[in-house]
C-alpha cells in the first residue's frame, strides 16, 4: 500500500481530514481577508470571510466592548477596582504576572489589555465584571448575537486556546466597527503605541501602528492553532477601513498583507456593492487546526511581535502557498500578486515612529501603586548577593515612597529618623554633623575592615599631662609618659570604637 504524500499527511493534521484531489493534490486552506468600509458597511475585498477561524487574542476587542457597554449602562465604572485572582495570576503569557490580591482600575486593565495582551488582566476583567468567567462568556455571547456575529462562540475572555471558542473575519469587522460607533470617546484605547508600568515600557503587537501611515487602532492575536491574526483601522482623507487578516505565518506576514490590503481598499469606492450581512455562510463544519504548520518544532517559537517573529524559511515558501495561499478573485489577483508567502520574503514595513507611552499603575492612582510597590520590595528577604552589597554600601536616607517610585533619592526627615533608630552600633555614617564621616575600606578576602573613626580632641587633663611629659627630654619614652600618651592621643595610638547615635 502507497504511502501517503508528505503534503497530503500536512493537510489531514491542517483540517483534520485527508482530501485527495483527482489530480493528487491537495487543497488549500484559505485564510481569511476582509476589508470593509467603516462608515457605509461596504465590503471591499472578502476572502473566506466567514469561515470559523480560532480567534486567539483577538478575543480582547469582544472583552473590551462587552466591559465598556457595562459601563454605558452604569453596571460597571472605568474607576473600579478589580482584583486579581489565584486564577487570573495563573494564566499563561503573554501576561503582567501580578500577584493574586492586586488590584488596578478597569481603565488601566482595558490599557493593558489592548497593549500587551496580558492574559491575567482579561480574566481579571471577565471575573470581575461577570461574577464569574462563564457568566462573562455569556454576556460575550450574548452581545455578539446583538451585534449579529452570527459566527461566533464565546468561552473565555482572554482567547488562549479553547476548541470551543470561534469566530470569523466577517464578526470581526462588524465587532470592530461597533466598537468606533459605539464607543468614540474611548477609540484611543486601541492606538496607543506603548504603555509604561514602572520603569517597564511595553509596545504594542500591532505592527502596523506607527509604521503604515493612518493606522490607528485595533488589535493582534496569536495562538498555534488559528496563527496570527490582525484587526486593524486605518484613515486617510478622512475616510476609515478595517481589514481583517486570519491565519498567517508570521507576524511579519500578517502585517504585511494588511498594509496591501489597505492600499487596495482605500483605492475603492466606499459606496455601492455588498454589506457583510450579505456574505454567503461557510461550509467548514469547524475551524482548521494550523498548529504543525505555523509552530514547527524544528523552527523556534513564534510570537505575536514585529520584532521577533520568525519567517516562513525559504524550503516552505512553495509549501506555504499551497496550503495557506488560495487565489484571490480574477478582478483582484494583480492587486494582490504580491501577496504569497515567497513574494513577502524581502520586503518588511518601514521603522516603527517613536513610542508614546501611556502611563498605568496599580490601585487607584500613581501614588498607591507606588506605596504598594515599597511595601512589595520590603517583604521580599535580600538575595545572598544583596546582602553582600548591602554590608558594602555606605548607608543612607532612604527616599519616601512617593518618590520611591521615580528613582529619586531626596532625603526624608521622619524616615532618616527611623532609619537612624534601626541602624547598627558601628554604623558611623548616623555621627553628629561635625564628625567627619569614616570610610569603611575593604579587608583581605573583599571583607569590610573595621571603620577607623575620626580622632576626639583631647580632653584637658591629658592634654596637660602630655604637655608635661614633652616639656621634660629623656622622660618622654618612659612608661608613665607613654601611658600618659596614649590616653591623650588616639589620633596617634590607632582606631578606637566608634559611638553611636542611637
Amino acid at each position: 500500500m502507497m504511502k501517503p504524500a508528505p503534503l497530503a499527511r500536512l493537510l489531514g493534521r491542517l483540517v483534520g481530514i485527508a482530501g485527495l484531489l483527482a489530480a493528487g493534490a491537495a487543497g488549500a486552506v484559505t485564510q481569511p481577508m476582509l476589508v470593509v468600509d467603516v462608515d457605509s458597511g461596504k465590503v471591499l475585498y472578502s476572502q473566506a470571510a466567514t469561515d470559523p477561524w480560532y480567534p486567539a487574542s483577538i478575543t480582547k476587542l469582544m472583552t473590551t466592548y462587552v466591559a465598556l457597554d457595562l459601563v454605558r449602562q452604569g453596571r460597571a465604572s472605568m474607576d473600579q477596582l478589580l482584583t486579581i485572582s489565584a486564577e487570573a495570576a495563573a494564566e499563561p503569557p503573554s501576561k503582567m504576572g501580578f500577584r493574586p490580591g492586586t488590584q488596578l482600575t478597569l481603565d488601566n486593565a482595558l490599557k493593558i489589555i489592548m497593549v500587551k495582551s496580558a492574559n491575567d488582566v482579561a480574566w481579571a476583567i471577565g471575573e470581575n465584571l461577570g461574577g464569574s468567567i462563564d457568566n462573562f462568556a455569556a454576556l460575550m455571547n450574548e452581545t455578539a448575537q446583538r451585534l449579529g456575529m452570527r459566527d461566533s462562540h464565546w468561552y473565555n475572555p482572554n482567547g488562549l486556546p479553547d476548541p470551543r471558542q470561534w469566530t470569523s473575519a466577517r464578526d470581526m469587522a462588524i465587532l470592530g466597527r461597533a466598537l468606533l460607533r459605539d464607543f468614540p470617546e474611548n477609540r484611543d484605547l486601541f492606538s496607543i503605541s506603548a504603555i509604561q508600568f514602572g520603569r517597564a515600557v511595553m509596545a504594542n503587537h500591532n505592527g502596523l501602528l506607527g509604521r503604515y501611515a493612518g493606522v490607528d487602532g485595533m488589535k493582534t492575536g496569536f495562538i498555534c492553532a488559528g496563527g496570527f491574526n490582525v484587526v486593524a483601522s486605518a484613515t486617510r482623507n478622512g475616510r476609515r477601513i478595517i481589514t481583517v487578516v486570519m491565519g498567517q505565518p508570521t507576524a511579519r506576514e500578517r502585517d504585511l498583507k494588511a498594509a496591501d490590503l489597505f492600499d487596495y481598499g482605500f483605492g475603492q469606492s466606499s459606496w455601492g456593492g455588498s454589506g457583510l450581512a450579505d456574505l454567503p455562510a461557510s461550509a467548514m463544519p469547524a475551524p482548521p487546526d494550523l498548529r504543525p504548520y505555523v509552530c514547527d518544532r524544528r523552527k523556534p517559537m513564534p510570537t505575536d511581535s514585529d520584532s521577533t517573529a520568525v519567517s516562513a524559511s525559504s524550503t516552505n515558501d512553495t509549501t506555504a502557498a499551497q496550503l495557506l495561499g488560495a487565489t484571490a478573485p480574477p478582478s483582484a489577483a494583480l492587486a494582490f500578486a504580491t501577496m504569497s508567502s515567497a513574494a513577502l520574503k524581502g520586503r518588511t514595513l518601514p521603522p516603527r515612529a517613536p513610542l508614546q507611552p501611556v502611563l498605568v499603575w496599580t490601585g487607584r492612582d500613581p501614588a498607591e501603586s507606588a506605596v504598594a510597590a515599597v511595601d512589595e520590595s520590603e517583604a521580599k528577604p535580600p538575595r545572598p548577593a544583596a546582602r553582600i552589597r548591602a554590608a558594602r554600601a555606605k548607608p543612607g536616607p532612604a527616599p519616601s515612597r512617593a518618590i520611591a517610585a521615580t528613582g529619586a533619592t531626596v532625603p526624608q526627615p521622619k524616615l532618616l529618623a527611623r532609619a537612624r533608630a534601626a541602624a547598627p552600633a558601628a554604623a558611623s555614617a548616623y555621627a553628629p554633623a561635625p564628625r567627619t564621616t569614616p570610610v569603611i575600606a575593604e579587608g583581605k578576602g573583599g571583607r569590610p575592615a573595621a571603620a577607623k573613626p575620626v580622632a576626639k580632641p583631647a580632653g584637658k587633663p591629658a592634654a596637660k599631662a602630655a604637655a608635661k611629659a614633652a616639656a621634660k627630654p629623656g622622660k618622654a619614652e618612659t612608661p608613665k609618659a607613654v601611658a600618659v600618651a596614649a590616653k591623650a592621643g588616639p589620633a596617634k595610638a590607632g582606631a578606637g570604637k566608634p559611638k553611636s547615635t542611637n
